[in-house]
């Protein structure tokens, strides 16, 4: 069976270290070759609650589209995204990428337009996958982040998983 790379957005404003960790790990359980971003924090958007953590991962899967999503609402429903009583976001997980695949999927429109409107998706896209391009605008995701006139305020924040440091101490230091 072939290998698709993929790259997921994953956020979090609710116990932020918790649910993301737990997402990492539950994703750590179906994918292969996974590497995480920087962790950044920033305002929310388009929804008034708390600050969001926020990363970019690249993975390989062999799951079709339809099936990787499910998945990760299976993984967002057990950090509580779909409570009924639950007060802001426990935990996202958006496709972005899925290999080249461009146009809408059974409703999943691929490449996820967030990556050119936001900057807490862009950033950690453009560090971890610089000279990657965007499959629709055939642009590097390092020069859409260097061209980006994003009017968004994020910074990166130390976060470790499984014992390793996600964010890198230069990166820490810039800020």
């Amino acid at each position: 069976m072939s290998l698709t790379r993929i790259f997921l957005g994953l956020g979090s404003n609710i116990e932020r270290e918790r649910h993301l960790c737990a997402g990492l790990d539950a994703l750590a359980g179906f994918l292969t070759d996974m590497t995480c971003s920087p962790v950044f924090e920033s305002h929310p958007v388009g929804i008034k609650s708390g600050p969001f953590f926020n990363l970019v991962v690249s993975a390989l899967t062999d799951l079709p589209l339809t099936e990787l999503d499910r998945r990760l609402k299976f993984i967002e429903a057990d950090n509580g995204r779909y409570a009924p009583d639950r007060k802001g976001l426990p935990l996202d997980i958006d496709v972005l990428l899925y290999g080249e695949q461009v146009g809408n999927f059974d409703g999943l429109i691929l490449p996820r337009a967030e990556i050119l409107k936001n900057a807490f998706v862009l950033w950690p896209l453009s560090l971890i996958a610089p000279q990657r391009l965007h499959p629709d605008a055939g642009v590097s995701f390092a020069q859409l982040w260097a061209d980006a006139n994003i009017d968004q305020k994020l910074w990166p924040v130390a976060f470790e998983w499984r014992g390793e440091q996600l964010t890198p101490a230069t990166l820490l230091a810039t800020m």
